[in-house]
């Protein structure tokens, strides 16, 4: 069955026809716990966007879908990176631990693509409004970056301790 994944330049490569790599968590190589542990510890994440060499970022409050490898957030459509997506969908992010204790440092970088959720698809929706139930009551417009590439730094497993994991090569 030929399907398209709504990544309108570059596909998904799971569907037939799609070439953009990205693919469902369950057909990747695990991602670590270490990683996973730490996005489900925070709830704000930095958006990074670029346009003809204008970057721009943004803070978001997100949720994770897991099973899915999908962060879900709520962003107006008028908004200067909702606007950037939509000329280049893909992006980068981090996620980090503030702490003036150098043993403690942690932060994540993430690489992937942003696409709207689709109007079919209740799971990113359903994620979010469990994590943060007062957005019930507001005009919610949901995006989802995609990853397809996180390194996390974490000085308490060791000064500098860094773990990869990418959707091509996910053995590190």
């Amino acid at each position: 069955q030929e399907r398209q994944c709504g990544f309108a330049r570059t596909g998904c490569g799971y569907y037939e026809n799609c070439h953009c790599k990205l693919m469902p968590v369950s057909l990747m190589g695990p991602i670590d716990d270490k990683i996973t542990g730490f996005i489900r510890k925070h709830h704000v994440l930095t958006l990074a966007t670029s346009v003809d060499d204008e970057p721009w970022c943004a803070n978001m409050f997100y949720a994770y879908i897991p099973e899915r490898n999908q962060f879900v957030f709520t962003s107006d459509a008028h908004t200067k990176h909702v606007a950037d997506t939509l000329a280049n969908s893909k992006v980068a992010a981090s996620i980090v631990l503030e702490t003036k204790v150098v043993g403690r440092l942690q932060g994540l970088q993430v690489r992937g693509s942003m696409k709207r959720v689709a109007k079919d698809d209740h799971a990113p929706r359903k994620a979010y409004l469990k994590r943060f139930p007062y957005a019930a009551l507001a005009d919610l417009h949901l995006w989802l970056l995609e990853p397809n590439y996180f390194k996390l730094t974490d000085n308490t497993l060791g000064f500098g301790k860094k773990i990869i994991w990418t959707a091509d090569d996910h053995s590190k």
